[in-house]
């Protein structure tokens, strides 16, 4: 498929990662229409009105006809649409059911098998892990929540499926018009700017990060080259970035000196998430990611001291 011209349907375009996507897509040359209900309102994507090239429909991604009228414009289908993280799952999981799983596949029956889907999974798909575990595309997935259990059957039917890549993205971070400060580290850089403590529970439990705008070259760079991407699971992550929660706040620590972290020894962290990601099969495909914490942590204080505190938590 041609990375000139090419039409791209997002679903939950306004989102954390759909509103820096949408902008990428269009700084290569291609056309996007989005779809939201705007529960989160529409202040994301008020920058990307004045392009000619961005089509915006507020709808629900789980309305048949609307997506089957929609679908039929697309070369490409990124569905973002979700209900994202352990938390907000668990307080409506047949909400989480409905748009996790069978949105996705009412788009997989929708769409012809010429119209190229480009899923983002969690690596949280891999579950709980010994932290020594060096998890590449072929490591089972075990997810441990509803988020995880509904994003990896999503992928599983996609890849079943003809035309379909899926990025399995590590924990995202950095700035974008619809923050969200329940991502780890986004979280940490909060609690350091605005609070000034945080207390850490399992504190050698490790992940793998990726900055959001690497997520969204990620995408222009999975449609220039979907030929010889397709049919496969991909990891998504910064290879310098497979970090313990306590390697992570000391790194942040380094540019808020002031910031005291407890590591607490009584009480757990519900997500048990711990392993470190092998990204070398993207790599291999033609893709690296490059922004780092040592970058990222410094646009999260500084966006921080932007907006103050603030009302943005996903939960």
């Amino acid at each position: 498929m041609s990375s000139t011209s090419s039409t791209v349907l997002i679903t939950g375009v306004a989102g954390y990662l759909g509103s820096i996507i949408s902008d990428h897509l269009l700084k290569a040359g291609h056309k996007v229409i989005g779809i939201d209900n705007l529960s989160f309102g529409s202040a994301p994507l008020n920058h990307l009105c004045e392009q000619s090239a961005f089509e915006f429909y507020r709808e629900d991604a789980r309305n048949e006809g609307a997506m089957a009228a929609l679908i039929k414009k697309a070369d490409v289908i990124i569905p973002l649409a979700a209900v994202v993280g352990m938390p907000a799952c668990l307080r409506d999981p047949w909400l989480a059911t409905s748009v996790n799983l069978e949105a996705i596949r009412l788009i997989n029956r929708l769409r012809s098998p010429g119209q190229l889907v480009i899923y983002p999974n969690t690596n949280s798909g891999y579950g709980i892990k010994s932290g020594s575990t060096f998890c590449t595309e072929e490591t089972p997935l075990e997810p441990i929540s509803i988020y995880g259990r509904t994003k990896c059957q999503a992928e599983i039917e996609l890849l079943n499926s003809p035309n379909a890549i899926t990025l399995r993205l590590a924990t995202v971070f950095g700035m974008s018009p619809r923050m969200r400060l329940d991502l780890l580290v986004n979280h940490f850089v909060y609690s350091a700017i605005t609070d000034g403590y945080l207390v850490i529970f399992e504190k050698d439990f490790k992940r793998n990060f990726v900055h959001v705008r690497d997520v969204a070259d990620c995408m222009v760079h999975c449609i220039a080259n979907s030929a010889r991407m397709v049919g496969k699971p991909y990891n998504v992550g910064l290879d310098s970035a497979n970090l313990s929660k306590a390697e992570l706040a000391m790194k942040v620590k380094e540019f808020v000196p002031n910031f005291y972290v407890h590591f607490s020894e009584v009480g757990s962290d519900p997500d048990k998430r711990n392993y470190i990601v092998s990204n070398q099969r993207l790599r291999e495909a033609g893709f690296e990611a490059k922004r780092t914490l040592e970058t990222g942590i410094p646009e999260l204080i500084k966006g921080y001291r932007m907006i103050g505190r603030s009302t943005y938590k996903n939960v």
